[in-house]
């Protein structure tokens, strides 16, 4: 499949990513990159200094919402895009209604308390649209470790075990490698499971 067919065939899914940071940023810069057009994303956060070592937003966005700087940045690689922002924390009072219209969602929260929530809420409330989740990327090194289990309509990209921690902390790459899994499970979804 030529990559303007790969464009043509991803062109009406919107995609929804509920966090940011280091999995949300790039995840989304790696979607736009491959052709999806529409999103929605939700963060109620700012760029902080610490952000610039893994996530997809530069020195002098420091103090913007997340989602406004990550909007501008990637309008800058497609200006054609579809992109609804959405700048508060997600609540399960307030996640389906964000969400409603997205045909498969990226958790890509930093708490394991944000990714429960998420993902009981999501996959109570859509038991049949896919679920992205990342689970266990701190560090470096050790790449053979990251992997995608499914389960149902639930996908989980990561190692699954290891935490952040100060002794452990989230550096680009390990987070690069597990927010582009999640963008190609969901190009493996579209492309090659989902018809619309």
């Amino acid at each position: 499949m030529e990559f303007k067919q790969i464009k043509e065939r991803l062109k009406d899914f919107r995609i929804g990513i509920a966090g940011a940071g280091g999995l949300g940023s790039n995840c989304a810069m790696a979607l736009v990159r491959s052709g999806i057009t529409k999103l929605i994303i939700a963060d109620f956060d700012s760029v902080d200094e610490s952000n610039l070592n893994r996530q997809f937003y530069f020195h002098d966005q420091i103090g913007q919402l997340k989602v406004e700087a990550l909007r501008s940045n990637l309008l800058r690689i497609n200006p054609f895009l579809d992109i609804s922002i959405i700048p508060k924390k997600l609540t399960p009072e307030n996640l389906t209604e964000c969400f409603r219209e997205v045909d498969i969602l990226i958790e890509a929260f930093d708490r394991a308390d944000q990714k429960e929530m998420l993902i009981e809420t999501a996959l109570s409330e859509w038991p049949h649209r896919p679920i992205i989740a990342g689970l266990g990327m701190a560090g470096f090194g050790h790449s053979n470790s990251l992997k995608v289990r499914s389960s149902g309509n639930l996908y989980i990209c990561g190692d699954e075990k290891t935490e952040i921690s100060p002794d452990n902390p989230p550096i680009a790459p390990r987070v690069g490698i597990v927010a582009n899994m999640q963008a190609n499970i969901v190009l493996e979804i579209l492309l090659l499971k989902y018809q619309k």
